[in-house]
């Protein structure tokens, strides 16, 4: 065995390695950390580069302990420590009430009958709800991050979404035809790709994945039952770049095109299968009937984190997501049941640092009405974003698995995966690389339209 060879290789790697980071940061418009790689590139190789070319005595038995230190490090990192502790999600033992939820407050209107009653039974959330009513509002005109061009396209994406409700249901052919159960799923997952998904999964619909009661529009006091066997829920990426400016206008710009193309590939979904003769119904923004986080969660699409949304392996909680619900046969996937996503939010708590409203907790998992979990405080939140006019979007924005989906960030990915020891050293670097509090970037140039209103 050369040992200089062997140094000047392993130099190498290193140097290519971080050079790589480097590029892929400098893409991601992450100057600093593009910036650090590159010094890294240099620096951390350097002491095997001097290593190559020093002549001293016992420097082959030198040589061999500093590798053999080094296959040590790297073998304590990929082995799967805690990879296969056992991990399941508690299940909820109460459905969940629409009317309870910020989005339906925010349609109740003062004086109406539906007002009075629900902060008659609710007393408790009347002071709080007249706090953040007293605000600009979602996309308001005098909200702090008010631009009238962003603001517009964000309720144009909104609007959308609604002139699309009328379509969640509809007809069944009167032919039904029959396919197999895997066959079908196959197809279904696979076009749901092809329309812009980044993910689909099945399962069974369960009763505590629809609201006991819908709280929205002409929904609101409908009682909710269970009338489809299965559910097929998908993720739709939301733009790291337009996510990045959080809490400015393109969050909420984001959340709105997001929103309509979920729901458009739903109503896509549930039209075709009503063709083949089986009832179904797309749920889509306003118009839900079950609790979508859940329902992706038990379909295998992730898992619920400390900011009360879906972590998914790929992307973590920086998707959408829509769901519909039917009769035709399916085959069902499993949930993940993994314990390293819990365990990174365990440790993480960046998002909890980061949230302006300091609804998200820094404690750990609670029971929660019969359920193990973590439990933002809403109604906090929610006031932010009246007072912002946008959805704020900070936690999503900088929680570490939301990086981009490429190799750099899926070796992390799988990492963190793999090993409890690799998931504390590598929240560490992000730390160190993307800081612990990291700025909000820039709006894009082409959004900064100057602008005056007329009267």
């Amino acid at each position: 065995m050369d040992i200089n060879i062997t140094f000047l290789i392993i130099s190498a790697i290193g140097f290519l390695i971080l050079c790589y980071s480097a590029i892929i940061s400098a893409k991601e418009n992450e100057p600093k950390a593009a910036k650090q790689f590159f010094l890294a590139s240099f620096i951390l190789p350097l002491p095997f580069l001097i290593f190559t070319f020093l002549e001293f005595s016992y420097k082959y038995e030198t040589g061999i302990a500093i590798l053999s230190i080094l296959v040590i490090s790297i073998i304590l990192f990929i082995i799967p420590l805690g990879r296969n502790r056992k991990y399941r999600q508690t299940l909820p033992v109460k459905r969940i009430d629409e009317r309870d939820t910020m989005f339906s407050r925010n349609e109740l209107e003062p004086g109406t009958e539906r007002f009075n009653d629900y902060y008659k039974k609710n007393p408790d959330k009347k002071a709080i709800d007249d706090n953040w009513r007293k605000r600009p509002g979602l996309t308001g005109r005098n909200a702090t991050q008010y631009h009238p061009f962003q603001f517009a396209s964000a309720d144009a994406s909104f609007d959308t979404i609604k002139a699309l409700r009328n379509e969640v249901g509809g007809k069944v052919a009167d032919i039904k035809v029959e396919a197999g159960a895997e066959e079908i799923s196959t197809y279904i997952k696979k076009w749901t790709t092809k329309l812009g998904a980044v993910d689909c999964g099945i399962t069974e619909l369960q009763n505590y994945h629809i609201y006991s009661e819908g709280g929205r529009a002409e929904r609101y006091g409908k009682k909710f039952t269970k009338k489809h066997k299965y559910a097929i829920a998908f993720t739709v990426e939301m733009d790291r770049e337009m996510l990045a400016t959080a809490p400015a206008g393109p969050v909420v710009m984001e959340s709105g095109q997001q929103y309509m193309e979920a729901g458009k590939i739903a109503i896509q979904v549930a039209m075709f299968i009503r063709k083949l003769g089986y009832d179904a119904q797309a749920h889509i923004d306003g118009n839900y009937e079950v609790v979508c986080p859940l329902v992706a969660r038990d379909a295998g699409l992730g898992e619920i984190g400390r900011m009360g949304l879906l972590m998914t392996p790929r992307l973590g909680p920086r998707v959408r997501i829509a769901v519909v619900t039917t009769n035709i046969p399916l085959e069902i996937n499993k949930p993940l049941h993994d314990y390293s996503i819990i365990d990174f939010c365990i440790k993480c708590k960046k998002c909890a640092d980061v949230c302006p409203s300091k609804a998200i907790s820094f404690d750990n998992m609670k029971d929660v009405d019969g359920i193990k979990r973590w439990q933002i405080n809403q109604e906090a939140c929610f006031t932010l974003w009246c007072t912002l006019g946008t959805d704020c979007g900070r936690c999503v924005s900088v929680c570490p698995f939301s990086h981009p989906d490429n190799l750099l960030h899926n070796m992390v990915r799988a990492g963190i995966k793999n090993s409890s020891l690799f998931r504390s050293v590598a929240l560490k670097l992000d730390d160190a690389i993307y800081d612990r509090k990291p700025i909000a970037a820039k709006v894009p140039e082409w959004m900064n339209v100057e602008w005056k209103e007329l009267e």
